[in-house]
Parts: C-alpha cells; structure tokens; sequence
C-alpha cells in the first residue's frame, strides 16, 4: 500500500520520513568503481537476486529431491525419516518468516540478502557432509533376479525390527543443513520482494516481480537435470574393484547402485558463497527510490491500518511485533488473498510431486522419462504465467480491484482445464498376480502361483517385464524365467518362462525369439500427447495468478508492512499449502493402490500398481475442490476492499496524470 500523508501535519511527516530513503553508490564504504555503478539499478538488483533465486530453487527444490531416494538406502533411513528431512526446511522456514520479514522491513535489505546467501551456502556445506564422513560404500552381493530352484535358493532373511544403523545418525546433520537453507530461504522471497518494489514505479513492479518468480522457477529444473545426470556417476567416483569369482561389476541398473548425490552441493556451496560479495556492496535504496516512492498513490484497504501504522509509527522495535501481525491479520483482504493463494500452492506443491507418478502409471513410461515430461510440462508452463500476468498488470495498468478481478478469470479458465483428467484415464494394463491370474491358474492379488511356486522369488525385488502374451510380471522370476541373454543395445531378454502363455498378437509368431523382455509393457493408451497440452495450459493458467497476489498483497498493506505481509503470506502458504500438499496427494494416490510392496518382514513399502482410473478421478477431485476455495476467497477479496478516502476524492484528470508520471 502506499500512504501519502495529506494536509500541513502530512507535509511535516514527509519531511521527516525523507532520509530514510539512503540513496548511496554501489561499493563498500569509500570504495565505490565506476564500472559497478552500472549495477546500482533495479535491473542489475533484479539479475543478481533472480541469481541467487535459481541457486537456492537448484538446492531446495531441486538437488534435495532428487537426492532424497539415494539419502534413503545409503543411510538406512525409511520414508519417514526421509520425510522429515524435506520437512526440516518448512519448519524453518515457517519459524523465521515472520521474525526476518518485521525486522529486515525498515533494515538493510540487499545486506540480509547477503546474509542469505551465506547461509544458503553453509546449508547446502553442511548437507553434503555426511558422504565425507560416511566412509566408502560397500555393496552386498547381487541378488539372481531370474527363477531357481527353490532348493538350491537360499533366502535366508533376517527380521531385526531394533536393529538401528549407526548411519542413521547422520539424519541430524541432513536435518541442520535443510534448517540452515531454510533460514537463507526466508529473506530472499520476503525481502527481497520488498525491495523491487520499493525500486521501481507501481505499474512496473509486476514486470520485475513476475520476471524474479518465473527465473526462480529455473532452479528446480537446472537441479532436477543436473542432479539427475550426476546419479548416474558412482556415489564414490571410482567403482571398486573385488577379488572374488561370484562378483559381477555392479553396473546403474542394478539396484545396488547409488550415484554421486553430493557433487551438486558441494559446487552450490561455493558458487552460492560467491554471490555475497555483490549482495554486500548495494546501497540501502537504489538511486531514484525516493522519487518513485513519492509518485506512488496508496491502495491500501481503507480500514483506519495505514494512519495508525503511520502515526504510531509501528515496527521500529519488537515490542510492536503482536500489533503489527494483527493489524495485518484483520486486514480481511489481505487474509482473503492468502488463503486463495495457499489453496493454490497445496495443488501445485502436489502435482509438482505426483505428476510423473501419474504419467508414469497412467501411460506406462518409464521413472526417469515420466520426471523429464513432467518438468518439460510444470516449469516452462509456470514460468510462462507469471511472466504474462506480471506483462498484462503492468501493460493495462490495472488497480487493485482489476487485479483481483483479473485472478477470478485466470482461476476460473485454470478449473475448466482441469478437467482433462476426465478424459485422459487409462485402463490399468494387465498384471499376473493383480489385475489378473496366471492363464487361469492361482489366484487375484497373489504373486505366487504353481508356474512360480518352486523359485523362491523375493517380493522385495520389483523388476517388471512383459511377457510375449503382453502380460507385465512382477519380475522375470515370478515369470518363471530360467535364462536369459542380454542384446546389444543392453537389453536383458528372458527365455524358459514357465508363467509367461501363448503370444496375444497374430505378428508374434509362437516361437518368437524371446518370452520376456525387461521393463513394463507398452500401454495401448493414445491420450499422452492431449494431456500433455491441455496440461500445459491449466498451469500456465494457475501460475497466472502467483504475480498478481503477490502485487495485490503488496497494494492492500500500509507501506511500511509490506515485507512483513510477504512473511506472513508465505507461512500460511507453508502451513496450509506446500506442507499438508504432498501428504494429501500422497494419501488420496496411496488409496487407488493394487499392489503394495511388502517384503519377507512384511514391512510394507511403496506402491507398485495403481488402478488408474480411481487415481485420474481423485487427482480431478483435489485440483477442483482447492480451486473452487481460491475462487470463493478472490471474490471475497474484491467484495471486502474498499479503497482509500483520498483516492475517491481525486479526480479523473488527476489519476490520469498520476498514471502518466507511472
């Protein structure tokens, strides 16, 4: 919000307040170059914090996720722990949010930049610590994944439900390097925000707002593609060499293998150290704020917030910290906003998780490929609305009551779209043991049947092929497979299925060359590409709306509680949107499994078969609720503002005029 003081006692306020606006070179102290002069704008500003955005996205976002699954079997942690690895960083996050967002307000806001970037930097250190200390990987030998008789097998596995590894320590060290990260999270989209717009008029704030969210959208996909191809270097560089006749080299399909998770910390680290040193040198205001800040009108919601803020002079020390969250907390349009927006953020923080799980179970493609799509879908598509939406603020030069408008429509488009989950389901393919029997003989939802009955087959390893019959097994040994030979393009095929039946398709002849092949039968379903592009659009539709919150938010506070509304905006995000996101998705997809993983200790574990069409339509029933409640609160929101006395009172020609100076 922006709120100009009227009349004589206004004029002697203005006049005090105007120092505050320490407008100064880029340098440190008297040394201040000529040549980084041209960085002291609220260009170079916005490169070098959407630097430090796509660092830390590559970090949090990124290289954490992906890393997560290797964090898991390499120290012996279950999905919990896991769990609470990723969760360290909300807590974190949600814990300072409020603190750094009051205090660094009226404070040296590219200074606690700096300050985030140390800590980012120490976090991601610190996070990658544990593969130090850790010592060398030592692999078990490789477990025969084809049929034996169950006389000569032996399985002999140990159920120690105490046993704890001492490995498992090093959770508390994963846990501090994600609570390091979240502190140096906190004041870059709090504070950093703040100061864009404290830089640049009010009309192109949403140009540089929407350009820093959508650079910081780069982040998780440079750490996603990055992080990916870093697995599959070995996790200690060089495999080790083993004397013993029965030792096969473990190669990146074996399940045994683990890649090299932290290389990728270890180099943002230093990379991200290295962005304090600009962050230090930036004067407190960019030359020309306090101009831009005198041209601005306020827009603030007319609830009496802003002329207690002002004359009381609220947020100069702690001791104003409970007024100040309850002034914004009353501020009904404000909380309206950010409901919408946290409703939003569990859809996106859920689809950003589960989507390649869907696209891997609804059309049968493989883990890594079904991640690619996603990505190639969610960032692109997420970067493209906010910086459309941030284009369209600034180029009709809308008001508050426009934007909010403008939000329903977005919304509104985004529900319609959603609807390709409708359309996009695919039967679940056939399955022995789940979906179907093994030709006639066993029985539904058993893997064991009397094809298979002798192997001694773990359910603990899950290895799917597709049998001739176009049939997907659990693994060549439920299959029955005595033998195999690998081609040339390193493809393990499967002879000797004593499970696998006649070929389905007139062009498999009966003695073709192969009875199974390794990995999931290709699905007949045609709909990838359809879903794909309505897709696309539903969430370029949804991220159409993130800049404009963000804006609206900055508009509806007092002036002085603008970063402050970020942090509690950003909370509530946390706590009702990106934390409880996952756990539901993850809830409502776990309820659509077929076949879970349990292995000989009956432990169970991940899903591996979903019944796709219950999966689509709860996947549907979740966007369309939290978007349905974003829309009920953006209308709120319009029906509660009600704008300032004084800007009812200009008139038409001083607005116009107001809008030209913008």
């Amino acid at each position: 919000g922006r709120q100009r003081p009227s009349g004589s006692a206004g004029s002697a306020l203005s006049a005090r307040s105007e120092p505050e606006f320490e407008e100064g070179p880029c340098g440190w102290g008297p040394c201040t170059p000529r040549a980084l002069q041209l960085c002291n704008n609220p260009e170079g500003y916005l490169a070098l914090s959407s630097l430090l955005a796509v660092a830390q996205g590559i970090v949090v976002n990124g290289l954490v996720n992906i890393s997560i699954s290797t964090i898991e079997k390499r120290y012996e942690l279950n999905s919990s722990l896991a769990g609470l690895i990723s969760a360290s960083y909300d807590i974190s996050f949600c814990m300072l949010s409020l603190f750094v967002s009051f205090f660094g307000e009226r404070g040296h806001k590219p200074r606690w930049l700096a300050f985030s970037a140390f800590m980012l930097g120490l976090g991601s250190l610190i996070f990658c610590l544990p593969h130090f200390g850790s010592g060398k990987y030592e692999y078990g030998d490789k477990l025969d994944d084809t049929c034996q008789n169950s006389e000569t097998t032996s399985t002999n596995v140990t159920c120690n439900a105490s046993s704890k590894s001492s490995l498992q320590n090093y959770l508390y060290v994963f846990m501090l390097g994600q609570l390091l990260l979240g502190v140096g999270g906190t004041p870059l989209f709090t504070l950093g925000t703040a100061f864009i717009d404290d830089s640049v008029s009010k009309h192109k704030s949403s140009i540089y707002i929407g350009i820093g969210y959508a650079m910081s959208l780069l982040g998780p996909a440079i750490g996603y593609v990055v992080g990916g191809q870093l697995l599959n270097v070995y996790i200690d560089i060089y495999i080790p060499e083993r004397q013993d006749t029965t030792y096969i080299k473990v190669e990146q399909d074996d399940p045994r293998w683990l890649g090299a998770w932290w290389i990728g910390f270890l180099a943002c680290f230093f990379t991200i150290w290295i962005l304090m040193i600009p962050f230090s040198m930036f004067p407190k205001h960019l030359p020309g704020t306090a101009k831009v800040q005198a041209e601005k009108i306020s827009e603030t919601h007319d609830d009496g917030s802003a002329a207690l803020v002002q004359t009381k002079n609220i947020g100069k020390s702690f001791k104003d910290f409970p007024v100040a969250l309850l002034i914004l907390l009353r501020n009904p349009v404000l909380m309206s906003l950010i409901i919408a927006s946290s409703s939003e953020a569990l859809v996106a923080t859920g689809f950003a998780t589960f989507l390649p799980k869907f696209i891997e179970n609804q059309f049968g493609k493989s883990s890594s490929f079904s991640a690619t799509l996603g990505g190639l879908v969610l960032v692109p598509a997420a970067a493209l609305g906010q910086v459309i939406s941030g284009v369209l603020v600034s180029k009709y030069k809308m008001d508050l009551k426009s934007i909010i408008k403008f939000m329903i429509s977005t919304c509104s488009v985004a529900l319609l779209l959603n609807t390709v989950f409708l359309f996009a389901e695919c039967r679940t393919e056939p399955f022995a043991g789940v979906s179907e029997t093994y030709n006639g003989t066993g029985m539904l939802h058993n893997l064991t049947a009397p094809c298979n009955a002798n192997c001694g087959c773990l359910r603990s390893m899950y290895y799917p092929v597709c049998g001739r019959d176009r049939v997907q097994y659990f693994s060549p040994c439920f299959a029955g497979c005595t033998s195999y030979v690998v081609d040339s393009d390193l493809t393990k095929i499967y002879y000797n299925c004593s499970c696998v039946g006649k070929p389905k398709m007139k062009n498999d002849s009966e003695d073709s060359l192969y009875e199974a092949v390794r990995g999931k039968c290709e699905t007949q379903c045609e709909f990838l590409p359809f879903f794909l592009t309505t897709f696309f659009f539903a969430v370029v539709f949804t991220f159409m709306a993130v800049t404009p919150t963000t804006v609206a938010i900055l508009r509806c506070v007092p002036d002085k509680q603008r970063s402050f509304a970020l942090g509690v905006q950003l909370v509530f995000l946390r706590l009702l949107g990106t934390i409880p996101g996952p756990i539901l998705f993850g809830i409502a997809i776990d309820s659509s499994c077929i076949l879970w993983d349990i292995d000989e200790c009956e432990t169970k574990g991940a899903c591996w078969v979903y019944d796709n069409k219950r999966m689509a339509y709860l996947l549907l029933g979740m966007s369309a609720a939290c978007k349905i409640i974003t829309i009920i609160f953006v209308v709120l929101a319009v029906y509660f503002y009600k704008p300032p006395a004084s800007n009812k009172m200009l008139s038409q020609q001083d607005a116009e005029m107001v809008t030209s100076i913008n």
